[in-house]
């Protein structure tokens, strides 16, 4: 457990010190932050409709004196490592697997480890998510209230980083489900509930009473699970693909192929984010762990078959799926990949040598970037510092470059696309222009001299990457 947070924070370091500006995301969540300091908490919920990781980190610089940015990093390093410390007193406790192996395998799974260069919510959704799961390990067998309330702690907490954590009150209780012919587990249901239904009852009565208690963000969560929303939006994709490769009688097809393949693609993503921790799901006996794990850990077991469900709604209504999402599956499954790298190198041990050879060479992959740095960013950034005022309109195809300046973190800028349409009706309330693009593109070329504008600077990367800052 030690090796594996100290090696956490390690590899965070030097992800970290290869950054050289902040993902999109940390830059809007450092944004709200500093609007926090400056004005108080109350100015947040304006910014966004769920900000407590900003708020942490405005509370962090506040109590500390740390920057932002720093104190940002030094919590997602910090939680980053305890999920992974977690996770390998987890194994060590409830499997019979040396707690090497699992340290192997929480600190290179590409899945999650990629992240941590970057200043993003799931760090704490992870931590505790994976304490959650821990703790209710913990009340499964002893059934306190106790127990209960810090299971539910836990959750609450994973909550304020990503709302969907409150999938993981119906994990506890489907746990309870082979039992439920007994007083006992109905009582055990009732310690697990009570502070749920404590707090919906308090966000109705809010609500009814007009106060807003984050209805926007609830609501959005509310809109996606809507039975008649969700089978209408899966009725227009299988319509498309109908329409894009498949005969109209053959539209009764199209559900089934559209489901079998949006499940396929979430697998495919999945075993893709293990690396070459997959391996051992192509040797049969490995997966005998499925058992192991169905028994042991079955809180993990039941999160991921929920979780999987999740993303599934989730790419059917807004159609698209990343790995950022996904990754919470592979976290979940680091319990089921170690029995299995076990199982596999108890059949073959002549080669773990390799494979851990490999496994730490993936390590260091997640961690360490050969490519080039975003440096123009940092030069635009100060080029308009120094030959932009503040209240001058400028357009930001990227808003971290607004960031950088100075200038907040503009969230209502026209896309490139709607910025150079023929009309460009969109560009006219904007004096400057930072767009990503090359100066020879013919369709920046035709834009420029409709809106009778030229290039003022660029700066560009050691890989061509370009960042053109246009105006009058």
């Amino acid at each position: 457990m030690p090796l594996a947070f100290l090696g956490s924070l390690l590899l965070s370091m030097v992800a970290i010190s290869g950054s050289v500006i902040v993902g999109r995301d940390a830059a809007f969540y450092l944004n709200i932050a500093e609007q926090v300091v400056e004005h108080g908490p109350g100015v947040a919920q304006a910014q966004f409709d769920w900000p407590w990781f900003a708020i942490l980190l405005a509370a962090t610089n506040w109590l500390l004196g740390l920057p932002l940015e720093q104190a940002a990093y030094l919590w997602c390093a910090l939680l980053m490592a305890g999920t992974c410390a977690l996770m390998v007193a987890i194994i060590e406790r409830r499997l019979a697997v040396s707690g090497y192996w699992a340290c192997l395998v929480v600190l290179s799974v590409p899945a999650f480890n990629q992240f941590r260069y970057d200043i993003i919510r799931e760090f704490g959704f992870w931590f505790f998510s994976i304490l959650a799961l821990g703790l209710a390990l913990r009340w499964l067998e002893r059934g306190d209230w106790r127990s209960a309330a810090w299971l539910q702690a836990a959750i609450i907490a994973a909550a304020l980083f990503r709302l969907e954590a409150v999938f993981l009150l119906p994990v506890v209780s489907l746990c309870l489900l082979p039992k439920l012919n007994t007083r006992e587990a109905w009582g055990r249901l009732l310690q697990i509930n009570i502070l749920p239904m404590v707090g919906i009852l308090t966000v109705l009565i809010r609500a009814m009473s007009g106060g807003e208690a984050h209805a926007a963000r609830i609501a959005y969560y509310a809109s996606l699970l809507t039975p008649h929303s969700l089978l209408a939006r899966f009725d227009a994709i299988a319509g498309a693909f109908t329409q894009a490769a498949l005969q109209e009688y053959a539209r009764g097809d199209a559900y089934v192929m559209v489901f079998f393949g949006l499940v396929a693609l979430i697998v495919s993503k999945f075993l893709y984010l293990c690396g070459p921790f997959a391996l051992p799901f192509l040797y049969p006996a490995s997966w005998l762990a499925v058992g192991d794990y169905w028994r042991r850990l079955r809180p993990f077991a039941y999160a991921w078959l929920l979780y999987f469900c999740i993303l599934l709604l989730f790419v059917v209504q807004l159609g698209f799926i990343n790995s950022r999402y996904i990754s919470f599956l592979n976290l979940l499954s680091v319990p089921l990949l170690t029995m299995m790298l076990v199982s596999f190198f108890r059949r073959f041990p002549r080669y773990s040598k390799i494979f851990v050879a490999l496994a730490l060479v993936i390590m260091m992959a997640n961690v360490v970037s050969l490519g080039a740095k975003k440096t123009h960013y940092l030069e635009a950034s100060a080029w308009l510092s120094h030959n932009t005022q503040p209240s001058d309109a400028i357009y930001y195809d990227d808003s971290r470059v607004a960031y950088y300046a100075g200038r907040g973190y503009p969230t209502t800028m026209p896309t490139r696309e709607q910025l150079l349409a023929e009309e460009g009706k969109s560009a006219k309330r904007f004096r400057y222009f930072v767009i990503s693009a090359k100066e020879n593109d013919p369709l920046l070329e035709r834009w420029l001299t409709s809106q009778g504008k030229r290039v003022l600077s660029k700066f560009a990367n050691r890989k061509g990457e370009t960042l053109l800052i246009v105006g009058d």
